[in-house]
């Protein structure tokens, strides 16, 4: 297998509608949110990755993959572009915080297990003052990062571009990468829903999670068993739906807003055939062959009944089904709330996917009111 046959496997890979299933199941597996799923997690034993050796092979795989692309001109110019060297580290820095945090939390739940006490009230009885200890660390701490400004500034030139000129728009336009997530929201759901509603959604759903989650269990130390659906949901919202969608703006989109595999040229002649059509279309014209009807309810009734399906069924689905364990712990009102708050966060991943493997623009589109889903 040669390199370039390589590459091309990885550029497929990195396909909008292959990435993403495969980043779900993955995260699914690894952050179980229900007892069936941890239980194939632990058959799995995917509780390997949090350990020393566990760190070690994951960062190795992260630097051979990164040293791999950095032999190809289009990768090493993208990664190494001043506005997105922050972005790589970022996936080391979020990898290794990641790793540490579960490593404490499953030695926690090994302790646990063995009718043995959190490492954190094993070693409640040790004190630490602020002076000088805390004051020490977090003065060599501002050193440190004072060292890398200066040295970073030094090494990349800083990411500056002509003057702005109203006539020349740069082709990829990006926000800035903390705005990036939200960018790619755009392409899925009219600016209110996407610049305003998820991003809401996405705090206060985070928010939510210690006044909907009443365990008692796994407070003060850290455990992963004793709380899986609440670490599974803030995961989902801060790893999927934030870090996920910075980094396919950063090293996936390029002109005219296409998708580029990581070692694919960002060709700006690149042009996709899109047939993107709305549910209502798929229904009547392609489906019933007939003409789509002048009343604008009747016209998008087929969406309408699959939004009052998603979120008044599924709910109660879920309640008989995989979140019945769930539902007898939190009661009817904080697990209405909690369904809710999910189902509008999984629809973020179930549009993409929708738009990427079905070319299903929106469910509901009613542009004469500004108002599509």
């Amino acid at each position: 297998m040669t390199l370039e046959t390589i590459k091309e496997f990885v550029n497929i890979i990195f396909a909008p509608e292959i990435i993403l299933p495969l980043i779900l199941l993955v995260f699914f597996v690894i952050f179980p949110p229900t007892d069936r799923l941890y239980k194939l997690n632990k058959m799995l034993r995917i509780d390997k990755l949090w350990t020393k050796e566990g760190g070690i092979a994951i960062f190795a795989i992260l630097i051979v993959f990164f040293l791999f692309g950095l032999t190809d001109p289009n990768f090493k110019l993208i990664v190494t572009k001043p506005d997105n060297v922050p972005i790589v580290g970022l996936i080391f820095l979020v990898v290794f915080f990641l790793w540490f945090a579960m490593k404490q939390a499953v030695e926690n739940d090994q302790r646990i297990g063995e009718g043995k006490k959190p490492a954190e009230d094993a070693d409640s009885k040790e004190k630490v003052l602020v002076w000088p200890d805390l004051v020490y660390i977090e003065f060599i701490a501002l050193i440190l990062c004072t060292v890398l400004l200066i040295a970073w500034s030094i090494l990349l030139k800083a990411p500056l571009e002509e003057p702005a000129n109203p006539a020349v728009s740069p082709n990829p336009s990006k926000a800035p990468w903390y705005f990036l997530g939200l960018q790619e929201m755009l392409v899925y759901f009219d600016p209110w829903i996407a610049g305003v509603l998820f991003p809401t959604i996405i705090i206060i759903g985070m928010m939510a999670i210690p006044y909907l989650d009443h365990n008692e269990k796994g407070r003060g130390y850290f455990s992963f068993n004793e709380r899986k659906m609440a670490i599974s949901v803030f995961m989902f919202f801060w790893l999927v739906l934030w870090v996920f969608l910075i980094m396919v703006g950063t090293f996936l989109r390029g002109p005219n807003w296409n998708f580029f595999g990581p070692f694919e040229f960002w060709d700006v002649n690149k042009l996709e055939a899109l047939t993107n059509v709305n549910l209502s279309e798929i229904v009547y014209m392609i489906w019933l062959k007939q003409q789509l009807p002048a009343n604008i309810l009747l016209r998008e009734l087929p969406g309408f009944l699959v939004i009052i399906g998603y979120f008044g069924l599924m709910p109660l689905i879920l309640a008989k089904t995989l979140f019945k364990r769930l539902f007898d712990q939190l009661g009817s009102l904080r697990y209405s709330i909690f369904t809710i708050l999910l189902l509008m966060a999984v629809s973020l991943p179930i549009k993409m996917l929708l738009r990427w493997a079905f070319n299903i623009k929106y469910i509901v589109a009613i542009p004469e009111f500004f108002f599509n889903i």
